[in-house]
């Protein structure tokens, strides 16, 4: 295991709506992706690695915390599957995130792009461990666009500040790889935690002129090109700044594909939204010279919760206590190529439990609140295409006794359980919108012109 006097740097790279199939590494023939197919070919590429929920928001909190959504009240919106631009809920400032942590700890701290865990202030990433912030707090699609005219303009903000209002979305990846290269530089002398949330691939597709031209899978390969080419660029100022072999690199998805407009989640089914594998199970690759072998596959069970007290043990930061968490120390995985210590995962849509996974077997028991009886041996079959629901009795009841007790600590809606163990979502008075539309006001783009939601 590494050595805990060896505090290195973190760059966590969180795509949106990024597929299993979406990048050459993990298959796919049309996107091309020299750079993330780098950083499996020199480090580990995981091929079981999830997700806590098949939609961005919650998804995104339970990143944040290590929790499953559901524990930290992110399991609805008041009633939405995710946070809406002026919200009076979001991320409670009493949850300790892994930003924070790495903050305690002497880390220096920044977000650059998606946040999506609230909107008011106090829900803002500067309030939640990061130093620094500057990109959309929400999804691209919830601006003002041709055929949607009801939500408030499109904020880019800088700290806590409404910086531009309606920007044109092609230059935001190359403005997001300006603030990352800055920030690399002006801590290169001390530890830094970077993260970088993208806003490809996440409906509306607008990408740089350049890389749709190159694209030979349509706009949806010129976003995946883009954010190959912010790995390239963030890749090679590490090189030049002497820092590549002190920091470890994490690309990963926040969620399934659409499996639409040229996206794809093959061999996985389903897609977004849904706990099939292909709405939770995403790329994950592990980037570290000199401290992770190249070329290493990944086959054991982990997940975003792991992120929280991983990060936390290579910062050598304080875990808070009192504060019960889901994630569990997966450095031997990564580095020593061991055994995953997570045995099972839960999957949770809403407040809907409604399957579980162990080393080898996933159990479905519900879809769209009904029940179902499915079971899959997940290991031999990740496509989820042969039901041996009534051959492993055995089997069905040990993941039913897993569910019963998630159940009684974090809660199912279906079944009417409240968890046990479960806090509060924050919520502040009086909410607003960051931003308002003003008919007078000379926005660059005045409506997005894609009819287009994801």
């Amino acid at each position: 295991m590494e050595s805990k006097a060896e505090r290195p740097n973190i760059v966590l790279i969180n795509c949106d709506d990024l597929g299993y199939g979406d990048v050459g590494c993990y298959g796919s023939k049309v996107n091309h992706t020299p750079g993330i197919d780098y950083l499996a070919e020199n480090g580990m590429r995981c091929t079981s690695f999830y997700m806590a929920s098949p939609v961005c928001s919650p998804s995104r909190g339970a990143m944040m915390t290590g929790c499953y959504p559901p524990r930290i009240g992110f399991e609805s919106f008041e009633g939405e599957w995710v946070l809406f631009p002026g919200q009076g809920v979001g991320l409670n400032r009493n949850e300790i995130t892994i930003a924070k942590i790495l903050q305690n700890a002497g880390y220096r701290t920044k977000l650059v792009g998606k946040w999506h865990c609230g909107d008011q202030e106090e829900f803002l990433p500067v309030n939640h461990g990061f130093d620094e912030y500057y990109g959309l707090p929400y999804s691209n699609d919830m601006g003002r666009q041709v055929f949607k005219e009801n939500f408030p303009p499109l904020p880019l903000i800088s700290g806590k500040t409404v910086i531009e209002e309606q920007p044109d979305q092609r230059t935001i990846t190359e403005r997001y790889v300006e603030q990352c290269r800055l920030f690399l530089r002006e801590n290169k002398e001390r530890n830094f935690f970077l993260y970088l949330a993208h806003m490809h691939v996440h409906l509306p597709l607008y990408a740089g002129e350049e890389f749709v031209k190159k694209s030979v899978n349509g706009d949806f390969g010129a976003c995946v090109e883009a954010i190959d080419w912010s790995v390239r660029v963030i890749l090679h100022e590490l090189r030049q700044l002497g820092l590549e072999e002190k920091t470890l690199v994490i690309f990963t998805s926040d969620n399934g594909g659409r499996g639409d407009h040229g996206g794809s989640n093959a061999p996985l089914r389903g897609k977004k939204g849904t706990t099939w594998e292909g709405g939770q199970r995403v790329p994950c690759i592990f980037y570290w010279p000199g401290h992770i072998a190249p070329r290493q596959i990944c086959d054991e069970l982990i997940s975003s919760l792991d992120f929280y007290r991983t990060l936390a043990q290579l910062g050598q930061g304080e875990m808070p206590e009192n504060i019960k968490n889901d994630s569990l120390d997966i450095r031997r995985v990564i580095f020593d190529n061991e055994k995953s210590p997570r045995e099972s995962f839960f999957y949770y849509i809403m407040g809907n439990l409604e399957a579980v996974r162990d080393r080898e077997w996933k159990l479905h028991v519900a879809k769209d609140g009904k029940t179902v009886k499915l079971l899959y041996h997940i290991v031999d079959d990740p496509g989820e295409n042969e039901n041996v629901y009534d051959s492993y009795p055995e089997v069905v009841r040990r993941l039913e006794g897993k569910l019963a007790e998630c159940r009684e600590e974090l809660g199912d809606s279906i079944q009417g359980i409240k968890g046990k163990q479960v806090r509060s979502i924050g919520r502040v008075d009086n909410p607003h919108p960051l931003t308002e539309y003003d008919v007078n006001h000379p926005y660059v783009v005045m409506m997005y012109d894609r009819e287009e939601v994801g």
